[in-house]
């Protein structure tokens, strides 16, 4: 180790190694006498100048200054963060390419619709009008596309009109209302002949000829587009054509563990049926304990209602009613809705129905009776905050449902009040930053997977290339198996010569 160098004096000058003359005592003494004469430099005046200036400093900032107005500073800030956001548009945005899709599959099925009901034909598609319906969540993500988009600041999505720039591609194909295009009709009537028909099965396949002849479809199998099937059945026939998506749906009630999953796919809520209610919270104006209207009798899941009816409805204070969809019935809902503490949610042909937003945008706390169900926007809302919870098996007994509501304090309806307040837009579809800003949120936010699954799949289908099937046929021909080699993919074991194919990953 070195050692640490020792500090050295400066070398002597010149003038110090040749010897000094002799000095004279008397020139010293008189040396000694002028220091000693030498007057002291002053401080006096610098320091009353910088005193000065202090104070005039101070008596300025006493008469003059105005304190800085911290809401015109914030609006100020947040102004010029909107002017860069609208200037930098596709900066940190998602890009989403909508497929122009042939007219059939868009504006055709609402056609399709208004003339199964006696309709007629419009000149302009800008003419057509959407039915009102729980499903028309297809309708506003497709309206929101076809925005400028200057008038969709702040969404997580930017639309591209190029396919080749898209980290995205939607699918705007009206999947809910094509279920519903034919209106039911009772067994013995007979529709006028000259109505027009119309086939969802064959729209589905019609849709999935046009989609499988995209170079885009084909690039990454599927996987980075955006499909929207919000009604349970939508989309039955092809799902699994299309399971790869994203699923833009109400529910997976009826979706199955290889074709849905909160992982890869969006819940989105139904459009409600009623009116929003204005008012502030509060329970005086509430003078029913629990509400609820619907179909008493329905399928699978919602087989639950009937039981619900047999303990509720001699129950005081609860008003529990059988009704279906109508103009008056949705009148008799909002009302009861807007004058009650509680709105009953159970299951109905699947575990989610459109009465919960309707208890939603009501301020009606609402009661979801379920085992299992999925909600819309679990990552931004906490229904326990705003929701009551219980199971099947607890709600149908006698008596049990309404106690526990009644043990439920004031203080405690209004903290549930507030926070359904603060939540509703959520479940606003027309509010500008409601429910469509939230769709697109929660499908961007799928963006990393997607480019994940891309990736994968794309490395699986390059190890099943010809030219790797080859090589792994090779390899297999120099082992001495007795048995057929295996290999294993996450499942069962296979021959090894079904390496090559391709794998799909859901």
């Amino acid at each position: 180790m070195n050692q640490r160098p020792k500090l050295r004096s400066p070398p002597p000058s010149s003038a110090a190694s040749s010897p000094s003359p002799p000095t004279s005592p008397n020139l010293n003494r008189d040396k000694a006498k002028t220091i000693i004469k030498m007057p002291r430099k002053s401080y006096i005046k610098p320091t009353l100048v910088l005193a000065s200036l202090l104070t005039i400093f101070a008596l300025y900032t006493f008469l003059f200054y105005t304190p800085p107005n911290y809401n015109n500073n914030s609006s100020n800030l947040l102004n010029l963060v909107n002017k860069f956001d609208t200037n930098n548009s596709n900066v940190n945005k998602v890009k989403i390419y909508m497929y122009d899709l042939p007219r059939r599959f868009t504006y055709g099925v609402i056609e399709s619709y208004a003339a199964a009901r006696g309709g007629g034909q419009v000149e302009k598609d800008a003419l057509l009008k959407y039915p009102g319906n729980q499903h028309s969540a297809e309708w506003y993500l497709f309206s929101d596309l076809n925005r400028p988009s200057e008038s969709r600041i702040n969404s997580a999505v930017t639309r591209v009109m190029d396919p080749e720039d898209a980290d995205l591609l939607y699918v705007p194909f009206f999947s809910s209302l094509s279920l519903v295009v034919n209106p039911i009709r009772s067994a013995n009537a007979n529709g006028p002949a000259d109505r027009p028909t119309y086939n969802d099965e064959q729209m589905q396949e019609a849709l999935m000829e046009w989609l499988e002849e995209q170079v885009y479809w084909k690039r990454n199998n599927g996987w980075d587009h955006v499909f929207i099937c919000q009604d349970p059945n939508a989309l039955y026939k092809v799902i699994d054509r299309v399971k790869n998506g994203v699923l833009l749906v109400s529910d997976f009630g009826r979706l199955g563990r290889n074709q849905a999953s909160l992982v890869k796919d969006v819940i989105l809520p139904y459009s409600h049926r009623i009116n929003t209610y204005n008012g502030d919270i509060g329970v005086e104006n509430r003078k029913s304990l629990l509400f609820f209207m619907g179909n008493r009798y329905r399928k699978e899941g919602g087989k639950i209602r009937d039981l619900l009816f047999q303990v509720l409805e001699k129950e005081m204070d609860v008003i529990i009613k059988h009704g279906t969809q109508s103009r008056e019935s949705r009148r008799a809902a909002t009302q009861g809705m807007h004058t009650s503490k509680f709105c009953l949610h159970p299951a109905g042909d699947t575990p989610s129905a459109c009465r919960l937003f309707d208890a939603i945008v009501s301020l009606c706390i609402p009661v979801i009776v379920s085992d299992y169900i999925e909600l819309p926007f679990e990552d931004v809302i906490n229904y326990k905050n705003i929701a009551v919870f219980m199971d099947t098996t607890t709600a149908v007994k006698p008596g049990y449902l309404v106690k526990s509501l009644r043990r439920v304090s004031t203080e405690r309806i209004l903290e549930l009040q507030k926070e359904l307040k603060k939540v509703k837009r959520y479940f606003e579809y027309e509010d500008p930053n409601g429910t469509v800003k939230e769709i697109w949120r929660q499908v961007s936010s799928k963006l990393p997977l997607i480019k994940l699954m891309t990736n994968r799949d794309g490395l699986i289908r390059l190890q099943n290339s010809p030219q790797s099937c080859y090589k792994i046929s090779l390899y297999i021909e120099n082992l001495d198996y007795q048995e057929p080699a295996t290999t294993y993919f996450g499942e069962k074991p296979r021959p090894a010569k079904l390496a090559c194919t391709i794998i799909s990953m859901s």
